[in-house]
Parts: structure tokens; sequence; C-alpha cells
């Protein structure tokens, strides 16, 4: 069992029991834990809707995004923070024990995490409250299918009569705002169950509905919320929440109580006699058998058969679920990749460079077949989709390398599950367009320049993956002929070449010649003899920006490289000398004067620092596969693998968001999480990096 436990916060990880009975994923003692420690701990519930719940350990939103209900009206986007929290209270003999913790101008009332003892997670959260011979468990469960939440109290000791009372703060927001006092929400009786809603038409709906308990009518605004994270990222940070009443029940002996939310869109309202026909035990065993057939699956990819390396591997594995989701396309569901949580949905460029690791390294390939046909079908003018709005359903695609992952995707897909009937009739045309739209010339300026290479924008565009921009200024355009691009370009075409002999021996000559020449190419024009790495890009005016950074990894990592062996170990001695740290790699070394160390305040501040020295967790999987390539696959280089990916076991069960990966992380010591909360291509390359070293 992998060892990373952490003695002051009491970590188990890999293998607990939860008081259910279930494996716990994390088991965390927080008795007599400051609550700003409590407080940068996230948890994260999602569903195949590209809904979720999340919140911190202390049950404190700290963020506008966190909710027990944020679901999704068009899946998976058009995101509704629903329902924000409840303020839960038991009294006894007429005294109040406060179980809920908020933040009110930097105080906490109430301040309920005193009485919390433990947190733990595995299909759901649960938090494990005492106070004297009292004994209560709340759980948090999302339903895989649908847009509601069950909010659990497992009263397992009742000593004395009391009374519990939970009061639901109510946002119905698109979750990239927050709310105030002037919203019309409303609420009615519809016989056991509240609804709540806009006093506008075609407003979603909230419906709560909490079994034999009553509910006591009380109206009210609770002002200024607190959300500290927001205020970090110099955004707006207080909220008004509106509470229709409150739920009130008399107990004498050990019971459980459940508390029903669900989200219903206008047009598909959803019926009080439906929610109070839903079973806990039934939704719970619903969320244990989904997760053992994703360890199923799991165990058939062979590092799990190994004791140890099984715990680690199907916890990845879990960690992946949480990014594959439905997009509603034309009457149908077609699986696709969201990008990160809590405010991405899906990326072209990131579900791409996520797809080998999230679904082919967990044998989903039903699942990546889905994802590479929805992308294929959405293609124009020869490019793949950067991304689908989150509201309207428009497609953008400002990105020179979405189209070119899309195809290093594909034939991974391909090798990995050999569906050559999908590849050949659904994949490759598209391929076949991308290639001869990128080399006679398509959107943003994209075309192959006399040399064979990719040139792309100018410097209002930002079309890599280096792509801050902020008030119109593009903080790294690297517009010209980036070294990446030019890196899968070369990948792309060598690909072809050899998935053509047999079937069309004069297209596989023309994609030959056109990497041989992309090879000589790229060696001449990117190959910084002085320094022994690979410049990062070339301007449309022929100037050359020499700056050390981690797009030359793919020249080694990907399939085809372009370099000599001596040049790709070169790369990757002064990728590893200069860049890497704990948790992956620089955007910019140190020495640079553009370098940015810390990633925080407003939006302006921390979008020059994204790229410019700001280390992202998913660069670690192309580092390690180019360490490994450049080492032979060595027994040594394997263990030495084994060391750079620690800290990203460690974390992902430890900082920030627990079960997942972070998106960034300060360049700086101590190189603090950032960004997204749960980042997918940190997780996928996370995997990847796992299965090279120990596959």
């Amino acid at each position: 069992m992998l060892a990373l436990q952490k003695a002051e916060n009491k970590w188990s990880l890999f293998g607990n029991k939860s008081r259910n009975g279930s494996p716990a994923a994390v088991s965390i003692s927080t008795a007599n834990q400051p609550i700003e420690h409590l407080l940068t701990r996230e948890w994260l519930l999602t569903n195949e809707r590209g809904s979720y719940a999340s919140s911190t350990i202390a049950g404190c939103n700290t963020r506008g995004y966190h909710g027990l209900l944020i679901g999704s009206l068009n899946p998976p986007v058009n995101r509704i923070m629903a329902l924000a929290n409840c303020l839960e209270m038991v009294i006894v003999k007429g005294q109040s024990f406060n179980l809920s913790t908020f933040e009110f101008n930097d105080k906490f009332t109430p301040a309920g995490h005193s009485l919390l003892k433990q947190f733990r997670q595995d299909f759901g959260v649960h938090f494990d409250y005492e106070l004297d011979k009292l004994k209560l468990t709340k759980s948090i469960y999302l339903l895989r299918d649908k847009d509601t939440v069950a909010l659990v109290y497992d009263f397992t000791s009742v000593p004395e009569p009391l009374d519990f009372v939970s009061r639901p703060f109510v946002g119905l927001r698109d979750f990239h705002t927050l709310q105030h006092s002037h919203a019309p929400l409303c609420a009615k009786r519809l016989g056991d169950s509240v609804l709540v809603r806009h006093d506008v038409p075609n407003s979603c709906e909230l419906l709560l509905n909490c079994p034999s308990v009553n509910f006591v009518v009380d109206r009210q605004w609770w002002f200024n919320f607190v959300y500290r994270n927001n205020r970090e990222r110099g955004q707006e940070f207080t909220e008004d929440l509106w509470t229709p009443g409150f739920f009130k029940c008399r107990m004498e002996t050990p019971t459980k109580i459940v508390l029903w939310a669900n989200l219903s869109p206008p047009w598909a309202r959803y019926k009080p006699d439906e929610l109070t026909k839903l079973d806990i035990d039934t939704v719970r065993e619903d969320l244990l058998r989904h997760q053992e057939n994703i360890k199923h699956k799991a165990g058939s990819m062979g590092v799990s058969r190994n004791g140890n390396r099984a715990s680690i591997f199907e916890t990845l594995c879990l960690t992946a679920e949480e990014f594959i989701v439905k997009r509603q396309t034309n009457n149908h569901q077609r699986t696709t990749i969201l990008a990160g949580y809590p405010w991405f949905a899906d990326w072209g460029r990131d579900a791409f460079i996520a797809l080998p690791g999230l679904l082919l390294a967990t044998g989903r390939f039903d699942e990546a077949k889905s994802v590479l046909t929805t992308f294929a079908s959405a293609a124009d003018e020869g490019m793949i989709p950067n991304r689908f709005d989150d509201r309207s359903g428009t497609t953008y695609f400002n990105s020179v390398d979405a189209s070119l992952w899309f195809i290093n995707a594909a034939f991974q897909y391909l090798q990995a599950g050999g569906d050559s009937n999908t590849f050949n009739q659904e994949l490759m045309p598209t391929i076949r367009w991308i290639i001869e739209s990128y080399h006679k010339g398509t959107r943003f300026d994209i075309h192959a320049d006399t040399d064979g290479l990719i040139t792309a924008g100018n410097d209002q565009t930002q079309l890599t993956w280096m792509d801050a921009k902020y008030d119109g200024v593009a903080f790294t355009p690297r517009c010209g002929k980036a070294v990446e691009v030019n890196a899968l370009w070369y990948n792309s075409l060598c690909l072809l070449a050899q998935h053509q002999p047999g079937l069309d021996t004069e297209n596989a000559e023309q994609y030959k010649q056109m990497a041989d020449k992309v090879r000589t190419s790229f060696c001449e024009l990117f190959w910084n003899k002085s320094k022994g790495y690979l410049n990062d890009c070339i301007l449309p005016d022929g100037a050359v920006d020499d700056s050390l950074r981690p797009n030359q990894i793919f020249a080694v990592s990907l399939p085809y490289s372009p370099l000599s062996p001596s040049q790709q170990k070169s790369v990757v001695k002064a990728v590893q000398n200069q860049l890497l740290t704990p948790y992956g790699l620089r955007t910019l070394n140190v020495q640079n004067s553009r370098y940015q160390g810390i990633y925080t305040g407003p939006q302006q501040q921390r979008d020059e620092a994204y790229h410019q020295g700001t280390v992202w967790a998913f660069l670690l999987g192309p580092f390690v596969e180019s360490f490994l390539k450049v080492n032979g696959f060595s027994r040594k280089s394997r263990k030495k693998a084994a060391e750079f990916i620690k800290p990203l076991l460690r974390h992902l069960n430890e900082d920030s968001c627990l079960g997942s990966v972070s998106e960034i992380f300060d360049g700086d010591m101590p190189h603090k999480p950032r960004g997204c909360i749960a980042q997918s291509w940190s997780v996928a390359e996370l995997i990847r990096a796992y299965l090279l070293i120990n596959g």
C-alpha cells in the first residue's frame, strides 16, 4: 500500500471502511483542526450530466462555484447553482447546537466545524459529528443521471429527545455569477414538497422534499455570505441567499432523515411524486455498483493485478470518472470530457490530450469512440472545435493545436482498441481534411509555409495552449511557428504515412515526403545548438523566441520525433534541470526576466502569470514519457520517474480537492495549488505516467 499519510491530519487512504461498510477513499480526522486548515481542503461529487456538488471539508463554501447542487440544464453546460448550503442545528433541552459553518465579514457564524470529528469520502461525502453522546453522520450523494442530490442525516445515537432543523439556502443562478437580494425568488407547497423558482416566466425550478418531516414556512434573505477564494482571485466575493423556510422534526430514537433536492429546466418539469419515489438505499447501491464497474475495467488493464498498484490505479480510474460526461446533441447523448471543475466545460484541446489517459488507459474504448466521433462531426474548415459555449452552444475554433491533438488521439484509439472500422470510416476522412486544410490554409491564417512548417496567427491571437488573454492583450501570443504545433504536425504526417501502405501507396509517399521536409526544417529552425534545447517559437518576421519553455518536450514525447537521439536527450536534460518541479513543469524558467512565480490576484494579474512560470501538472506526463524514452525505459529510469510522480500522487488525496488533481501550481515554492481544483488532463497524464512507469 502506498505510504501517503500525513500525521498531523491522520490521513487514511486506499482502503479504509466508512461507517456504512463501503470502501472509503479518504478519511480525515478533523477534531481540533483549525478552521483555516479545513477550508483549504475541498470535496467534489460529479455526475454524467456535468452537474456537481462541492464545498470544503468544514462545510463552509469558499467559492461562488461551491454548492450542494449545481445542475446542468443543457448537459454538460448551462449550469445553475441551485442549492447553496443548509443551516443545520440540533436543539436539546432548549439549547441550540449548530452543525453548519458560514463566513460573514471575516467571522464564522455559526461555527459548527467545532463539532465535526471526521470527514470521509467514497462515492459520497460524509461528515461525522459528535455532541456528548449524540452521534450524527451527514452524507451527501449526487445521483448519476439526474440533477438530484440527497442529504442524509443519520442519527446513530440519540441519548435524549431532540429537535433537528435544516434550513436550505437557495441560489438558482448561473454558476458564473453571484446572487443579491433583488432576485425575485418565490416558493410554494406541493404536498410534502416545496417548489422554489424565480417569479418570472420560464424559470428553472428547485424542488425540495424531506419525507415525514414538517416544513415550516419562514421566508428570509440572508446577506453577505463571504467567499474567500473569490476575494483572493480579485472577484466579487459576497452573496445574498434566500431561504423559503426550514424542515423540522422531533426524535427520541436513532433516526435517518433524507432531504432531496432536484433542479428542473423550464421545459421539463420534475414532478414531486418522482422525487418521493426515490430510495436512498437504491441510490447508494447504484453509485457503489458504478464504482465497482470502473474498478473492474481497471482490473483488465494489467497493472492493477499487483496488490499495491491495484489500489493506486483504481483510485486514479475513479478520479478519471469525474470528467467523463454526456453531451446532448441532436436528441442524442454522446460522451465528452469536461476540461475541469468547477468552471470549465468541454474543450477540444483538453479532451484529446486527456483522452488517452482518461479513456484508453482505463479500458473505456466505447466512450473514447464517442468523444472522437462527436468532435469529428463538429469539424469545420478542417478544424476541430476548441470549445462549445456554456450557454448558446456556439462552437469556437480558436486553436491551432486541437485538431492535431485529435489526430494523435485517433491513432492511439486505433492502436489501443483495434477498431479499424470506426477509424477508417468516421475518423480518417476528418484526419485527411485536417491535413489538407492545414497544408493549404484555413482559419486564423493557419497554413504550411514554404519550408513545410505550420505557421499561424498574429500578435492579437492566442491559438496555442498558452492562450491567456485579457482586455484584448494576448500575454503569450506565440504567433508564427510554435515548436509543439510543428512537433504535432510532424507526428501527424508520420502517423498517416505509416498507416497508408497497402491501402494508398501514393498518399503514403506524399505524407512521407511532407514529413521529411518538415523534419529538416524543424531541426534547422528550432534546434538551438548553443543552448542545447529547442527555440519556443519562430515569429512571422523570422525573429527567434528562444525562451526556455516546456512546449519543446512534445518534440520528444510524441510517437514520432523530428529530433536525433542526442538532441532528444539534451532537451530532456534542459527541461529537467530548469523547469521540473514536484508537481509538473514550469511554463518559463526562473532566470527569465518575464518569470512570475505566484498565480494570484485579479484576473489580469493571474492571466499575466498563467504561462510565465506557473506550473502545469499535465506536463509531467509528457516529461515522464520523454525521460523514459531517452533512457530506454530502463529499470533505473522507471525508478527515478516513480519519484517524479510521487508528489502528485500525494496531492491526489491530501491537498486542494481531495480525490483529484489541480490544474496549476505556483512556480515558486511551496508550489501552492491554484486554478481549477480538478483538471482532466492533470489526472489523465498522471494516469498515463503511472502506467508508463509500472506497465
